[in-house]
């Protein structure tokens, strides 16, 4: 039969016609509301695959819990959408939330992460190198399966009311909503206590709801248009008088990325990935505890007063950082960057931004590799004119393009996967690509104490710890940035490794056998604000020598 409408006699072309003609000129009125509560059981069925999985096992046989779920999920959008859309805003932001639930829901299925104020933060915070590598031809799915709700919300016609009737209308909605939840909160109330007491982590799964309240969060904190002043710490920071004839201190502090210490060769793993290390006279510490597992959370935490132990993220973000307090001290202070900034941690002191150098040695169409933060040795080391602290900010492992992190020659495990969407390679291949670039960084980091060893000018360390780990498909779980409270080991666990130069331990007075036996001891980013000052003998309130790893072999006038 041909299918070319126009080889049909004309009754039976126009009798074909009508019906489609009709369906194409249909265009609805329905009220606001209803189109809310419609996009609401949209949401709830289309878009919250990852919370049906973790939520519920069984759908068949705790068909009951199901539906108290679905009354929930339901009243929980239909709530929040009825909070913000009006009749004069319903296309355009139904639109957006459409679109983000869409990719919202394809990144939770596809790596595991879940939808909290520091995910968001870490989205809004992603430069255009970051995002390119997210991008893969599968995002056209999800997108390609959100235009039919979106040809129907711009098809349908919106009832009018005036302000008064429109108000009490919405007023009775928002109620009858609440009522619905409530009723599915009681219809299961000793499951959901359940759930709530015993895996709270599933609230971040439900969409929009997730992203919604993120984003209000995140944009409470950070009015738009305003310029953050930091609030200055450690104003009674002062260095204590050197030894007569010490050389300057030199401190090579290297901040890691998403290097987990499941991987890490010094801590025991089955291969050997830090072998440029364990050559050289290092102190490994094989239990440690990253302030969060994002970069967005860790690294201002870590460089914080307030560290894990009393996290307050309103405070961390709005203070100076150690940093100041060591510039404050008179010791002098650099930061050389390969990744996405400092996050507030070096505002107003010197920073050297290398991500996007044109250096063919290191750096290709879109990232540098590592190496380019040792570039030009003599500029970033210094003149030996006073103590001083380098932060090297690494690109190190982050995912989840591991295969660009590392140049060819150090491709040791193979096959690899190479390309950004994990779930088009097999776990091993992925792991291969994880532990070449974390050879590279056990190479990177050898040369950067090979060159300290080098130079004359400073008695010298270097400190190397990582910001967060990385999930490499355990558990279903791809990359990081999971809320604290329920992150993995694997996101949370992760090297540090110290090398101390002969003559920094001297001048320091530091008994580095008894720095090595007390390297078994569990610690965390905590320790990093309080040990760094307690090596540039800078005195100040802020500092705990409980936390300060050097303080315990250090004869007490040295570290008084």
């Amino acid at each position: 039969m041909n299918s070319d409408v126009r080889s049909l006699p004309g009754s039976a072309r126009g009798a074909w016609l009508k019906p489609l003609s009709a369906i194409l000129a249909l265009r609805p009125q329905i009220g606001v509301e209803s189109l809310i509560l419609c996009f609401s059981l949209y949401f709830t069925a289309c878009h919250n695959a990852a919370f049906w999985r973790a939520a519920v096992e069984h759908p068949l046989d705790d068909w009951r819990w199901a539906l108290s779920l679905a009354m929930l999920a339901t009243a929980a959008n239909a709530l929040l959408l009825g909070l913000l859309v009006w009749r004069w805003s319903a296309r355009p932001l139904l639109t957006v939330v459409v679109l983000a639930s869409a990719l919202a829901a394809y990144f939770m299925g596809r790596y595991g992460v879940h939808i909290d104020a520091d995910m968001v933060r870490n989205v809004l915070h992603t430069d255009a190198a970051e995002s390119r590598e997210l991008l893969s031809w599968h995002l056209l799915v999800p997108l390609v399966t959100a235009l039919p709700p979106l040809v129907v919300l711009w098809r349908v016609r919106l009832r009018q009311r005036s302000p008064q009737r429109a108000l009490a209308v919405r007023l009775g909605f928002l109620l009858a909503v609440a009522l619905v939840g409530a009723a599915g909160a009681l219809a299961s109330a000793q499951d959901l206590s359940a759930m709530v007491r015993n895996h709270r982590e599933i609230r971040y799964l439900v969409t929009p709801a997730n992203f919604i309240v993120s984003l209000a969060k995140v944009a409470s904190e950070a009015p738009p248009g305003t310029r953050r002043t930091l609030a200055p710490i450690g104003e009674d920071a002062h260095q204590l008088p050197a030894a007569t004839g010490r050389k300057p201190r030199l401190l090579v502090l290297v901040v890691g990325e998403t290097a987990r210490a499941q991987n890490w060769g010094l801590d025991g793993y089955a291969r050997q990935t830090t072998p440029e290390l364990a050559r050289l006279d290092v102190l490994n510490y094989p239990r440690v505890r990253a302030c969060g597992s994002s970069t967005e959370v860790s690294l201002p935490c870590m460089f914080s007063p307030q560290g894990r132990r009393h996290y307050d993220e309103r405070a961390i973000r709005s203070q100076q950082s150690l940093l100041h307090v060591l510039a404050r001290a008179g010791v002098s202070v650099a930061w050389r960057d390969n990744q996405s900034g400092c996050k507030g941690v070096c505002d107003g002191l010197p920073i050297e931004r290398l991500e996007s150098a044109a250096d063919p040695a290191f750096c290709g169409d879109n990232r540098c590799l590592d190496g380019i933060l040792l570039r030009d040795p003599a500029q970033w080391i210094g003149d030996g004119h006073g103590d001083r602290i380098v932060v090297l900010h690494m690109l190190g492992n982050h995912g989840p393009n591991y295969f660009e992190r590392y140049p060819p020659a150090f491709e040791r495990y193979t096959p690899v996967c190479r390309t950004g969407d994990l779930g088009d390679c097999s776990r091993q291949q992925i792991v291969n690509a994880y532990d070449n670039a974390l050879l590279y960084t056990d190479h990177v980091l050898g040369s950067t104490i090979r060159l300290l060893q080098a130079q004359t000018r400073y008695d010298a360390a270097l400190l190397y710890v990582s910001d967060h780990g990385e999930s490499l498909g355990e558990k279903g779980l791809y990359l990081h940035g999971m809320p604290y409270a329920f992150a993995p080991a694997e996101q949370l666990d992760v090297p540090m490794a110290l090398w101390l130069s002969p003559g920094l331990a001297s001048n320091a007075r530091i008994d580095r056998a008894c720095m090595a036996r007390g390297s078994s001891a569990a610690i965390d980013h905590d320790h990093l604000f309080h040990s760094v000052l307690g090596l540039f003998d800078v005195r100040t309130a802020l500092r705990d020598d409980a936390l300060d790893l050097f303080a315990a072999c250090r004869p007490a006038a040295a570290g008084a």
